[in-house]
């Protein structure tokens, strides 16, 4: 039987609920929602467990802030056993359009802090990852407050739709590979 990690990354705290940088929090969220299973607070992480056909899922949203995201996805690899390429990590992407996913076996952190601390972490850059496209539509100096902030009104009028099209590649991967899931997905 094999097992999955998926990571969806974010940051704890009221304030940073529905942000754009939390789009990895929500994605594994709907996943829980749409098994019936519910997150528990454990070591570095929240985390919630299912099954996709005969594949058990781990799913997780770190409670060490984005910044210091490998330490919870390093403590669970060891803890259920898992190995790198059974391991997915859902980030926020400014260099995509709004609601466009991009899934891909590998990859530079891109200016992204969550990832660089996870490559750091891991040792490698080769694990699998769905970057969800927040846009880039701010002023110049405006980045962090772009990233923190809260949906646009007309991006919360698709998202639902963005985030179950992500899930559906999640599981993808989980049951039929990381390929499969890049070549159904990659061009929605």
């Amino acid at each position: 039987m094999s097992k999955f990690l998926i990571a969806g990354l974010g940051n704890i705290g009221e304030e940073y609920e529905n942000t754009r940088h939390n789009i990895g929090f929500q994605i594994v969220e709907h996943l829980a929602n749409e098994a019936k299973v519910k997150f528990t607070s454990d070591r570095h992480a929240f985390v919630a467990e299912t099954k996709f056909k005969s594949k058990t899922v781990i799913l997780i949203k770190p409670t060490t802030f984005m910044n210091l995201s490998g330490k919870a996805i390093n403590y669970w690899m060891q803890a259920e056993k898992i190995p790198v390429e059974n391991i997915m990590v859902i980030v926020d992407d400014l260099a995509l359009p709004f609601g466009k996913i991009r899934i891909g076996p590998k990859g530079s952190d891109g200016g992204h802090n969550g990832l660089k601390h996870i490559q750091e972490t891991l040792n490698t850059n080769v694990y699998a990852r769905l970057r969800f496209g927040i846009g880039n539509e701010f002023n110049k100096g405006q980045q962090s407050n772009y990233v923190l902030g809260k949906w646009e009104k007309e991006e919360l009028e698709t998202l639902e739709e963005r985030i179950k099209i992500s899930c559906d590649a999640i599981k993808t991967f989980a049951f039929a590979g990381l390929q499969k899931s890049m070549n159904e997905y990659n061009t929605k």
